[in-house]
């Protein structure tokens, strides 16, 4: 099964970036080598094994690492730290990581099925009077960026007579299983997040939508009224305050508190247990199955 790459790209990217600092270069191609020793030492993990998630997520944490503190916050330069918004090096880790996390979990989910980030479909609508000639009602489809979705490929053919002599035809895919990866989630993108939720509720009514983060930057609310169906907080942390992270603008700055955010992401690595939740909430999808009238009649409910 060929994964997307998402975080393999940035890292070219950004090696192709017109004001990357000339000596950046060897250290973000030393990066592509630990990324390729990466993704070869999570293929050569044996899915049966009973230490599979927490292998995975020792690989992840190593590598994240790798990419957070030796390449970005290290850096003999600005440029990296500054424009991490703009260069998603970091944040496009955990994207390239789900999907060989969930294939590895799930390695009889067949081939239909799709891994990682997707433009997922949200709605369907026509674009047609009723004095024009479009051959298919004008048929448009809306859809949504997703960070990581398990998602199956759609083609819907719309056409004013049965014999569908003449139509039109969209893809899209499917996200029955959706999720928003943030690194420091505050209020206003959670209610984001829950917008985006709602609508890939409407489309897939039985679909999942998770929202992941790697810092926490609020105040806990509940997800109940909301149609996210759980926010999981991957690191099991809050965010290092403002008041600490101005100092971190300048190679000065981070050299003098070179200590202090290691010990930090040292002291709050990622969580194989919220990993582990994250897989049995896909589990209890893929085990959800029509309930058989016979069974339903036995125990009165369904």
């Amino acid at each position: 099964m060929s994964l997307p790459t998402p975080h393999l790209d940035k890292l070219k990217a950004a090696l192709e970036n017109e004001k990357l600092p000339a000596n950046e270069k060897p250290r973000l191609q030393q990066a592509i080598q630990k990324y390729n020793q990466w993704i070869a030492d999570i293929s050569n993990i044996d899915n049966d094994s009973e230490s599979l998630i927490p292998d995975l997520i020792q690989l992840f944490n190593d590598y994240k690492f790798y990419i957070d503190y030796d390449l970005i916050f290290c850096s003999p330069n600005d440029f990296l730290y500054r424009q991490k918004g703009q260069l998603k090096l970091d944040n496009t880790v955990i994207e390239e990581f789900l999907p060989h996390l969930t294939s590895k979990k799930f390695p009889s989910l067949n081939n239909t099925i799709v891994f990682g980030p997707r433009k997922c479909f949200s709605a369907m609508y026509f674009k047609s009077t009723l004095n024009d000639t479009k051959k298919g009602g004008g048929v448009e489809i809306r859809t949504k960026d997703q960070d990581f979705a398990i998602a199956k490929k759609l083609f819907i053919r719309t056409s004013h007579n049965d014999t569908f002599t003449e139509y039109e035809t969209k893809d899209a895919y499917l996200g029955y299983v959706t999720s928003e990866c943030k690194t420091n989630l505050d209020k206003t993108m959670f209610q984001e997040a829950n917008a985006t939720a709602h609508d890939v509720k409407t489309a897939i009514p039985g679909s999942k939508y998770f929202l992941l983060c790697e810092w926490l930057d609020m105040t806990p609310v509940s997800t109940a009224p909301t149609d996210i169906d759980e926010v999981l907080i991957l690191r099991k942390a809050k965010r290092i305050s403002s008041n600490i992270r101005k100092n971190y603008s300048t190679s000065a700055g981070r050299v003098a508190n070179a200590d202090s955010f290691k010990n930090y992401l040292e002291s709050n690595p990622y969580d194989a247990n919220v990993f582990t939740r994250f897989l049995n909430h896909i589990e209890s999808m893929l085990n959800d199955e029509d309930p058989e009238e016979g069974s339903v009649l036995t125990d009165g409910y369904f």
